[in-house]
């Protein structure tokens, strides 16, 4: 088999989807818009490559000897249409045996959100297909949302009492290097993952509480507070600020709770609890001076 593209290898998911196949014993190639970074964390394990998905002049290095590609799209890129020239670049190959997307969660029901389209995109080319579609990364409590529970020790989430039936990124990670490992198994499949368990946020303040042996509260606040909150005080872009409020007003409609068993399933193994993610993740949550 020819080598296998991962994008966005230096994010939550990418990461573990280059980590994995590594392992796997694959031939991998690292693309992202910085090579010094991909250099220096890969090493001689991978090759790396720039990518810009606004560039189609990159395309051609990175998809030399390329027979199989993970793609997530970077969240400033909010267009769909952006990717339709890349998944074109994929089919002019002639070699792709699989393209894994790294989608969302009951997506295929909801046609919004730019995934929907770029599912579509990669469907109408006719590339052989198995997209992903998480639920909630655990990683955004430890990522984006760390800050205010770090230093305020508040989750401020918009969502009411809605479920989240949170995934690790690393078992995403794993899971779709498996496939992108075994492509002619998981052809033209959709493939949605989620944790074992749906958690509310007071769930999540309480299990934080425990772990960081300090009390984490629940702040719920409304859409457009949280919304101008991110963007006028944490100064977080427009534009992601824009996606995360639609997701989580999804969410807030129940659209995050439902539980599958498809990673037992495909990986023969139960996903990680939340509880073991924060056990592994303390220093996510606590100051400098907190030891």
């Amino acid at each position: 088999m020819g080598k296998v593209l991962v994008t966005g290898a230096m994010g939550n998911v990418g990461r573990y989807v280059a980590q994995y196949l590594i392992s796997n014993g694959q031939s991998v190639v690292v693309a992202g818009k910085t090579l010094d970074a991909l250099k220096q964390r890969y090493g001689d394990t991978a090759r790396a490559v720039l990518l810009d998905f606004t560039n189609q002049a990159t395309f051609a290095a990175a998809l030399s000897d390329v027979d199989r590609v993970f793609i997530m799209r970077p969240p400033h890129i909010g267009d769909p249409k952006v990717f339709e020239h890349f998944i074109d670049a994929l089919k002019a190959t002639g070699n792709i045996q699989l393209v894994s997307f790294l989608s969302l969660i009951g997506i295929e029901h909801n046609p919004i959100p730019p995934h929907y389209k770029i599912e579509k995109y990669i469907e109408k080319f006719g590339l052989p297909y198995c997209h992903i579609r998480p639920s909630f990364f655990m990683q955004n409590i430890s990522g984006v949302h760390a800050f205010e529970i770090k230093h305020f020790d508040r989750i401020t989430i918009p969502v009411k009492q809605a479920l989240t039936s949170f995934i690790d990124a690393e078992d995403i990670g794993e899971l779709t290097a498996s496939v992108l490992s075994n492509p002619s198994k998981h052809q033209n499949t959709a493939y949605a993952i989620t944790g074992s368990q749906a958690l509310d946020y007071n769930e999540v303040a309480e299990i934080l509480s425990a772990e960081l042996g300090r009390k984490i509260t629940y702040a719920n606040p409304k859409p457009r507070t949280a919304k101008q909150y991110w963007i006028e005080v944490r100064g977080l872009p427009k534009g992601y600020c824009h996606v995360m409020s639609m997701l989580y007003l999804m969410t807030r409609m129940g659209t995050a709770k439902k539980v599958t068993t498809t990673f037992e399933t495909v990986m023969a193994k139960k996903p990680q609890t939340f509880r073991q993610f924060v056990q592994k993740n303390l220093a996510a949550w606590q100051d400098s001076g907190d030891g």
